[in-house]
């Protein structure tokens, strides 16, 4: 590949702002967990809904659980590819089992279901510290130049 054919790369792709990355996040419904426990990471894949600058799914005791309990540091990404682009958000926050009879109303009364016929009983809320996306054109690939 020539220096221009990967300037062209670099250049397509778009880095979203925070607001575009929340208006994607509320586009999506699934995405994948990412969590680290004694040095060993993990990644799980959770259906979850965007409300108000957070991020909430079900799960049910496990090792999901327990891993966020021994650190509820996670790196969040969820996705789309339509026609003609492709984007992608990760979110870098803390996660905490909701704990508050007042907290555990509010998520319940959000459009949240678990997409298998399994019991989820508890929310997870995820905070995020940070948040950032890209959006880039779909297309063939460009055809290499050896230098």
């Amino acid at each position: 590949m020539t220096f221009d054919d990967a300037n062209a790369a670099a250049v397509a792709v778009q880095i979203l702002s925070d607001e575009e990355c929340w208006d994607a996040l509320l586009s999506a419904s699934l995405g994948r967990l990412a969590v680290s426990a004694g040095g060993i990471p993990d990644i799980f894949p959770v259906n979850f809904i965007a409300a108000d600058r957070r991020l909430l799914f079900r799960t049910a005791a496990g090792t999901k659980l327990v891993e966020l309990t021994v650190n509820n540091r996670v790196a969040f990404e969820t996705d789309g590819v339509g026609r003609d682009d492709a984007w992608s958000v990760v979110v870098h926050g803390t996660a905490r089992a909701l704990d508050t009879q007042g907290d555990i109303d509010v998520a319940g009364g959000l459009p949240l279901r678990p997409l298998i016929p399994t019991v989820k009983p508890v929310f997870v809320e995820i905070v995020p510290a940070s948040i950032t996306g890209r959006r880039f054109p779909l297309g063939p690939e460009p055809a290499a130049t050896l230098l």
